[in-house]
């Protein structure tokens, strides 16, 4: 094929260009001004559709910045254990290591790929000193929250979602990254909606989310001069790109349905193969960012074969996360899991993200699914 099918790209509309030209009429172009404070708005109405508690959004420049202030605010010091997602990008659990923090890994479970809570508790009984997890919920899938959120209450720590992958994803009816007492948004390029480059953190209380700006602003003190008396950041979102998200967030439900429609249409075409698709829970509507496949035990067709064939093709596909316990950095780190082996490394090796861009047309997602049928063949 000619044209190159994508992972996952960026979907513009008309009206992101109308904010960001307000922005420029304005001339209000530096960090901080309307559009980030109607973002924030418009991003705690989204977040708190439906329930009683509301959220309090603050716009950075990114994802990481997000975690990192959450895991500052959450207390993490040098040399604390921090209970981490396995199954994840690095952004998720690089935080902890600003910090000082050790990260304990945490194997994933069947039903979602995402943290077990079986080796949540196994790990919380061989290191109760933990008072921090860091969960990430992959793919757009929500985790098993009500029985995480039972182990952190029990073993009062505090839990951070990170929803980097999953804005628009409800469990029981309810947005992730509401459920901890803080989490992270990243409207990176290949994400739902997207702000080029960009993050939020949410906080559960409003005094979280200005002591949050203050750290993201500097740290600057209230004074006629620069007075610094801590450690600050240069965290905040800049003014054009919020407008960019606002535009972005309009959508967000028409992009995930689109998203939605793409993992239906490949778990119907695979049904008779042997592969199954990324799970979930019926109780959850993920956000389907992207789809995935994992190839069955039985089959000798090795995944990476799979995507050469589609990059031959000119389609673009993406290996699962490499889980952290396997990266050299984190080569020291303990790893939990409550299989005989680890559950990750076998998604790992045996799955795939497949292109899951709204603007593929359903004649260019027939086009992916025939090579893919034709790798098993």
């Amino acid at each position: 094929m000619e044209k190159r099918i994508l992972l996952s790209s960026p979907t513009m509309h008309k009206e992101e260009m109308e904010y960001v030209k307000e922005a420029f009429d304005k001339n209000w172009i530096a960090p901080l001004g309307f559009n980030c404070d109607n973002f924030e708005k418009e991003m705690d109405a989204y977040l708190s559709q439906g329930i009683e508690d509301k959220y309090h959004s603050l716009a950075l420049c990114s994802g990481t910045s997000a975690l990192h202030l959450a895991v500052k605010l959450a207390g993490v010091k040098r040399g604390d254990t921090v209970l981490c997602s396995d199954m994840t990008f690095a952004a998720t659990v690089n935080p902890v290591s600003y910090e000082g923090g050790n990260q304990v890994f945490i194997d994933s479970e069947l039903d979602t790929w995402n943290m077990d809570p079986v080796a949540l508790e196994m790990a919380f009984q061989k290191h109760p000193e933990a008072k921090v997890v860091v969960l990430a919920h992959l793919y757009g899938t929500p985790s098993k929250l009500d029985e995480i959120l039972e182990i952190c209450k029990r073993h009062d720590a505090i839990l951070i979602e990170d929803a980097a992958e999953s804005l628009s994803a409800t469990y029981k009816g309810r947005q992730t990254g509401t459920f901890g007492k803080y989490g992270a948004i990243s409207f990176n390029g290949n994400k739902i909606i997207t702000t080029s480059g960009g993050g939020m953190m949410i906080a559960e209380n409003e005094d979280d989310r200005k002591t949050a700006f203050f750290l993201a602003t500097q740290a600057r003190e209230n004074a006629p001069w620069y007075q610094h008396e801590q450690i600050g950041y240069n965290y905040r979102m800049s003014n054009v790109v919020a407008g960019i998200g606002r535009g972005q967030l309009i959508h967000i439900d028409e992009h995930r349905e689109l998203k939605k429609k793409i993992y239906n249409k490949y778990k119907e075409a695979f049904k008779d193969s042997p592969v199954t698709m990324n799970p979930y829970l019926e109780c959850t509507e993920p956000n389907f960012w992207l789809s995935c496949l994992l190839v069955n035990d039985d089959s000798s067709v090795d995944p990476l074969d799979v995507m050469r064939a589609l990059a031959d093709a000119n389609v673009e596909a993406h290996p699962i996360w490499k889980p952290m316990h396997m990266q050299p950095v984190f080569k020291n780190n303990d790893f939990i899991t409550a299989y005989d082996k680890p559950l990750n490394e076998k998604i790992f090796k045996k799955g795939l993200c497949l292109p899951s861009d709204i603007k593929m047309t359903e004649a260019e997602q027939d086009y992916v699914i025939d090579i893919i049928k034709g790798c098993f063949k």
